[in-house]
C-alpha cells in the first residue's frame, strides 16, 4: 500500500502525455509563446481538454503526491515545448482545479473514500492544512484545494479544512462549491464565525444580498469584535440601499482598524453616490495606499470622471491587475473598468473587448439566464392580467396618489427621470426598492392566479407606503426599480391611483449599455449578448401588453431620445402627468444633492447630455445579436 501510495511515475507520464495533446489541440505555434496570447486558445477546446483529464484521471486513484506529480510533469512539459511559464502556470493551476474538482463534490468529499481509523490523524490533518494555508498564501490555490480535501479525507468533520477549502475556491471562482463549504463548516460546528462571515461574503458575490446580510449578522452576533464580517456586513447594505446603517458599520470598523480597506472602500463608494466625487477619490487612493493592487479601489477610480489619454499610468497598472492571479470576479472589476477607460478615449475596439472578458468572467459563475422560464412568466401574465380583470380593481386597494414608478429596461433613462422628479420641492426620489419583487415571490400563487384578495391588497398598501414614507413624507416619492415592470398588473391593482413613467430607449443603446455595466450575477441576462436581446424581446412583449390593458392615462412613455433633445418639454409633460406645478429646479437636476445608488451615479448629476444617443453605433461591427431589435416598434 505504500508503495503504491507514493509510485507517481504514471502520474508523470500522464501529465507529459496531456501536454503534449494539449498543445496539439488548443495552442497554435503563435499562440504557445506568450502569456498575451492566451486569451486566443478556444473554450471549446479548453473544456474538450478538460473533459480529457477527467477521462484520463478517472479510472486512476490521484492522491496528493501523485497529483502534484501530474501537475508538475504537466506544466515543465509546456515549457520543454516552447509555452512561457506565467501561461503554463495558469494552464497548470486550470488542471489542478479540475483535478481537484472531479475527486468529489467539496462539501461531500467524506464520502468518496473510507479513511480506516488509524488514518485519522491529527497531526498528519494538522500538518496537511498549514500546507494547503502555505499553499494558498503563495497563491497555489490548486494544491491548496488538493491538501484541503485531503484533511477532509483524514477528518471528515474538521470545520476548518472546510472553511479553508471555501476560501480557496472563492479564489478561483468557484463560488457555489466556496458556499457548500462553508455551509458545511457551519453545520459541523454551528458557533463557528468566520464561516458565516465568509459565507455572507460569498452570498453577496453571487447577488443573494438579502441572504448576505442575515449571515454577516449571525457572525456578527457570534464573534461582535469580528471587523471583517462587520465591513462586509457595511458594503451588502450599500447594495441594499440602507446607507446610512452602512456608513455607521465602516466608522466603527475604523475607529478600530484606521486601515481597514473593505472599510474604507466602502467609505469611498457611499462618497460616490453622495456626488462627492473629491473626496470618494481620496478615499480609494487610502485603500491604494494599504494595498497598492486592490482590484476594486483601483477600479473604481476610472468610474469618478470621463478618463483621457494622460491617464495611461492608470491603464498600465489596470493591465498588471487585470493580469495577475486574482479572483474572477476581482479581475471582472477592472476588466470593466478598462473598458470604461478605452470608451472614454474612443478605443471602441479595445473596450468591447475588455467588456467581453469581464461578462465572461460573471457569466462563467452565475447561474444560466434560462431564456424558456422567461418566456413562460411573460406568457403566464399576458394570459392571467387581461383587460377584463384589470378593470375590476375591487376592494383592498389604496387611493393614494404618492407612488409613482419609474420603469423600463436597465440602462433606459429611469435614473435620469427619477433625478429630475426628485429636484421638485414636492417629490423625492427612494431610488429602487425591492419592495414589489419581495412580495410577488411571497405571494407567487396569488399572484399567478391574477387576483389578489381584498386583505392581501390592504396589506400590501399599508405596507409600501410605509417603506414609502420611511423614504420621506413628500407628495409623490419615486420607485425607478426597472423590474418594476413585470409587476405593474399587480402594483395597478393595489395602487390603481398610482402613475407610471416608462423609459423608453433605442433597444440597441440600451442593452449594450446594460452589456457595458457591472450589474450584480444576479442579471444573469446581462451578460450575453444574445440572452440580453432574447430578455428585451420579452420586456418589450409584456410592456406592449401593460399598455393594452392597463386604463388609458396610466402610463406615460417618455423616449429618452426625446427628453435629451428637449428637456424643458418634457419634463413639463412628466410634472403634468404627476399633477405637479412647474418648477425650474427640475431643469437643474444635475445640482440636486441626494444619494443615488444606482449605476448612473456620475450621469445624474451631469448637464444634460446627447452624447449617447446612438452610441451602439460605434460598436456595430462587435454586436451581432443585438441587431436584430431594431425590427421592433417603439
Amino acid at each position: 500500500m505504500i508503495l503504491e501510495w507514493f509510485n507517481t511515475r504514471e502520474a508523470a507520464e500522464v501529465g507529459i502525455a496531456l501536454a503534449d495533446q494539449f498543445a496539439t489541440q488548443a495552442l497554435s505555434e503563435s499562440v504557445t509563446r506568450s502569456k498575451k496570447a492566451a486569451q486566443k486558445i478556444q473554450g471549446n477546446a479548453l473544456q474538450e481538454f478538460l473533459r480529457k483529464v477527467e477521462r484520463e484521471a478517472s479510472s486512476r486513484r490521484l492522491n496528493l503526491f501523485k497529483r502534484a506529480k501530474l501537475a508538475n510533469s504537466f506544466k515543465w512539459r509546456l515549457v520543454e515545448i516552447g509555452v512561457e511559464t506565467e501561461l503554463a502556470d495558469d494552464l497548470t493551476q486550470t488542471v489542478v482545479l479540475h483535478l481537484s474538482l472531479g475527486q468529489a463534490n467539496p462539501a461531500k468529499v467524506h464520502n468518496s473514500v473510507a479513511v480506516p481509523a488509524d488514518r485519522r490523524d491529527t497531526g498528519e490533518a494538522h500538518h496537511l492544512l498549514a500546507q494547503g494555508d502555505r499553499n494558498l498564501a503563495q497563491g497555489k490555490y490548486g494544491e491548496a484545494i488538493a491538501l484541503y480535501q485531503d484533511v477532509i479525507r483524514l477528518n471528515p468533520r474538521h470545520a476548518d479544512a472546510f472553511n479553508s477549502l471555501g476560501s480557496a475556491y472563492c479564489t478561483v471562482g468557484g463560488y457555489r462549491e466556496a458556499e457548500d463549504c462553508f455551509r458545511q463548516a457551519i453545520e459541523i460546528q454551528p458557533d463557528y464565525a468566520e464561516p458565516h462571515g465568509n459565507l455572507g461574503m460569498v452570498l453577496r458575490w453571487r447577488g443573494r444580498i438579502a441572504e448576505a446580510e442575515v449571515a454577516l449578522r449571525r457572525a456578527l452576533k457570534l464573534k461582535p469584535n469580528f471587523i471583517d464580517a462587520r465591513a462586509n456586513l457595511g458594503l451588502t447594505l450599500l447594495l441594499l440601499g440602507r446607507l446610512r446603517d452602512a456608513k455607521a458599520r465602516f466608522e466603527k470598523v475604523l475607529k478600530v482598524a484606521p486601515r481597514h480597506v473593505d472599510a474604507l472602500l466602502g467609505m469611498g463608494q457611499l462618497a460616490r453616490m453622495e456626488g462627492r466625487f473629491d473626496q470618494s477619490e481620496i478615499m480609494f487612493k487610502r485603500v491604494l495606499e494599504v494595498d497598492p493592487k486592490m482590484p476594486s479601489a483601483w477600479a473604481a477610480l476610472a468610474g469618478l470622471r470621463k478618463m483621457t489619454p494622460s491617464d495611461h499610468a492608470w491603464l498600465e497598472g489596470a493591465e498588471e491587475i487585470a493580469a495577475s492571479r486574482v479572483a474572477p470576479l476581482q479581475e471582472a472589476d477592472v476588466r470593466f473598468a478598462i473598458g470604461k477607460y478605452c470608451d472614454d478615449v474612443d478605443d471602441f475596439k479595445r473596450a468591447f473587448e475588455s467588456y467581453k472578458r469581464a461578462n465572461e468572467l460573471q457569466k462563467a459563475v452565475s447561474i444560466s439566464y434560462e431564456r424558456d422560464a422567461r418566456e413562460h412568466l411573460v406568457d403566464e401574465l399576458i394570459h392571467v392580467y387581461t383587460r377584463e380583470k384589470v378593470s375590476r380593481v375591487g376592494g383592498g386597494a389604496s387611493v393614494s396618489t404618492k407612488p409613482v414608478f419609474v420603469v423600463g429596461m436597465m440602462r433606459s433613462g429611469t435614473s435620469l427621470a427619477e433625478q429630475i422628479i426628485a429636484s421638485h420641492p414636492s417629490a423625492k426620489g427612494a431610488g429602487e426598492l425591492p419592495f414589489w419583487g419581495d412580495a410577488v415571490r411571497e405571494n407567487e400563487i396569488a399572484v399567478r392566479q391574477g387576483m389578489l384578495s381584498e386583505p392581501l391588497k390592504k396589506q400590501l398598501a399599508e405596507a409600501y407606503l410605509c417603506a414609502l414614507t420611511g423614504h420621506s413624507d413628500a407628495l409623490r416619492v419615486v420607485d425607478k426599480a426597472p423590474r418594476n415592470s413585470a409587476y405593474l398588473g399587480v402594483i395597478h391593482s393595489v395602487f390603481p391611483n398610482a402613475r407610471i413613467i416608462y423609459m423608453r430607449r433605442d433597444p440597441i443603446d440600451s442593452c449594450l449599455s446594460s452589456y457595458f455595466q457591472q450589474f450584480s450575477t444576479a442579471l444573469n441576462f446581462a451578460m450575453d449578448l444574445s440572452d440580453l436581446a432574447h430578455y428585451y424581446r420579452q420586456h418589450h412583449r409584456l410592456m406592449a401588453h401593460w399598455r393594452a390593458v392597463l386604463p388609458a392615462g396610466t402610463i406615460l412613455d417618455v423616449p429618452y431620445e426625446d427628453l435629451v433633445a428637449d428637456p424643458t418639454g418634457w419634463t413639463h409633460n412628466i410634472l403634468d402627468f404627476l399633477g405637479l406645478e412647474w418648477d425650474e429646479g427640475c431643469l437643474d437636476f444635475n445640482k440636486t444633492q441626494r444619494l443615488v445608488a444606482t449605476a448612473s451615479y456620475w450621469q445624474v448629476r451631469q448637464k444634460i447630455y446627447k452624447g449617447s444617443v446612438g452610441r451602439w453605433r460605434n460598436y456595430e461591427k462587435f454586436i451581432g445579436p443585438l441587431l436584430g431589435l431594431r425590427d421592433l416598434d417603439p
